[in-house]
């Protein structure tokens, strides 16, 4: 399940960070991320009965997802939640900037976006 290929995040997205060799990689975790944050709600109402402004909602929100996770990489798979050294300490979590939904961290202007399709809701069916 990958709602964005490499022409998509190449072409109309424009993006740069990732390449072809990590392209697929980035965009597959993003996507199966993204239906995550959305309650599995992409891949239960399937992503070609969305409407056109949620399918260009979630394409963008996995393409800077991905950036995301291939930029922080080495800091989102530690499994400190903080460390400190010579008094210098750093922690991981609930930030202004940062939002955490099942274990996924996702930046919060990614996650408002999201929020704004309605698919993220709890009550929200299948219907709407």
């Amino acid at each position: 399940m990958q709602y964005v290929d490499k022409a998509y995040y190449k072409g109309t997205y424009n993006g740069i960070i990732l390449t072809e060799d990590n392209a697929d990689r980035y965009l597959t975790i993003a996507s199966r991320q993204v239906n995550t944050i959305c309650r599995g709600r992409i891949e239960g109402m399937g992503f070609d009965s969305l409407s056109p402004f949620r399918k260009s909602s979630i394409q963008e929100v996995i393409c800077r997802q991905a950036e995301f996770l291939y930029q922080n990489e080495s800091v989102l798979e530690t499994y400190l939640s903080s460390y400190a050294i010579n008094g210098v300490s750093m922690q991981f979590g609930q930030a202004w900037n940062l939002h955490v939904e099942g274990g996924i961290a996702i930046p919060e202007e990614l996650y408002q976006e999201l929020l704004r399709t309605g698919l993220c809701y709890r009550g929200f069916g299948y219907y709407g």
